[in-house]
């Protein structure tokens, strides 16, 4: 993945509003527990690719979204959606250098640290502590983020005007 040409402005709104349809769609039961983090998964993809244009102001912005749309403590996914939108955009040259694989492991790391935040919040307004289930998210990120990083690149790329 390398940084893309400017694309559409409408293109990362769309994308993430997209990424938050797929997060607030039902799953089956068993499924429901490897759903992957999509909104965070494309805000990191925007974030590495348009660090000038996409940051923790979007990152704040999808968060609220999410907060209302799930009907979560407001607030709670705007701090960890601004924090991953952070590390994504001072990280992103270095994130951005490495192979598919090393991506996916970094992009592992910032998703525990959004769900470590999300347990931290959860803990402090008295919800109960959620079983080992609660981290599998992050690994179907962080296995689906190259096909994801590969398929938005490609979106890009033929939005373009030459």
């Amino acid at each position: 993945m390398t940084p893309t040409a400017m694309p559409p402005r409408w293109l990362p709104i769309a994308t993430l509003i997209a990424a938050l349809f797929l997060t607030i769609l039902p799953l089956p039961f068993w499924a429901e527990p490897y759903r992957p983090r999509w909104l965070a998964l494309t805000l990191i993809f925007w974030c590495l690719t348009q660090p000038l244009r996409i940051g923790v102001f979007w990152g704040f912005g999808a968060g609220l979204v999410l907060d209302v749309s799930q009907g979560a403590l407001l607030g709670q996914h705007a701090l960890t959606l601004s924090l991953v939108a952070f590390l994504a955009v001072e990280l992103n040259r270095r994130i951005i250098a490495f192979p598919d694989w090393q991506q996916a492991v970094s992009i592992w790391l910032i998703l525990l640290l959004e769900r470590l935040i999300n347990l931290w919040i959860m803990g402090a307004t008295g919800y109960p502590t959620p079983s080992l289930v609660y981290w599998l998210p992050t690994l179907t990120s962080a296995l689906l983020w190259p096909w994801l990083a590969a398929l938005l690149q490609a979106l890009c790329l033929r939005t373009i005007p030459e």
